[in-house]
């Protein structure tokens, strides 16, 4: 989340099936140097069409979950997972290369392991078109998940692999409860926020 104001007025709308490509550019564009990114799906020419695939299918599964947030043009979304068992999330459709897959399940091994085993919200993505950054937008997409989480009196959890985000969300009252080091390749910081 991101301090500073909206230009205007915006809008925040659940996502659905019809957003889908809209938000996986928006979410590849965000994170073209994104370091979990670029370790999971390498360097130009390959890069954006891995990426593309990923992102399709994070946003497919949770869009059927109702647990997208995205400002109504598109341009920020807030990608979360409801605690576990308390929806019935649609299985992953990836066709991505073997060793791309192999990355993938490292990472999401390693970053699981080290996440709370109590009920949380989850904050897989949160994205803002670069041209949009420093507007305010990021903190908006993410409010929804953060009530829902304050609602059910659980935490909100998250990831991150790019060490400036860390201050950003400490800033916001995110805590860093977990540094893993060495997952295929990176750093990677576990924080939660207890609202």
């Amino acid at each position: 989340m991101v301090s500073g104001q909206t230009s205007a007025v915006t809008d925040i709308r659940l996502a659905t099936a019809a957003d889908l490509d809209a938000l996986a550019a928006t979410v590849v564009t965000a994170f073209d140097q994104d370091p979990a990114f670029r370790a999971f799906f390498g360097a130009d020419p390959e890069f954006r069409p891995l990426a593309v695939a990923f992102a399709t299918d994070l946003l497919r599964r949770r869009i059927a979950t109702d647990s997208v947030w995205m400002t109504s043009d598109g341009d920020a979304l807030a990608m979360w997972d409801p605690p576990a068992g308390t929806v019935e999330t649609p299985a992953p459709a990836l066709e991505l290369p073997s060793d791309a897959l192999a990355r993938l399940d490292v990472y999401d091994a390693a970053v699981h392991a080290a996440i709370t085993a109590e009920p949380h919200w989850y904050l897989g993505v949160l994205a803002s078109h670069p041209r949009r950054r420093g507007e305010g937008l990021a903190r908006l997409v993410a409010q929804a998940g953060l009530d829902a989480a304050a609602a059910a009196g659980v935490p909100a959890v998250l990831e991150t692999t790019n060490p400036g985000n860390v201050a950003m969300y400490e800033r916001s009252g995110w805590q860093v409860t977990a540094e893993l080091h060495n997952v295929i390749g990176l750093t990677v910081w576990i924080l939660q926020y207890d609202g």
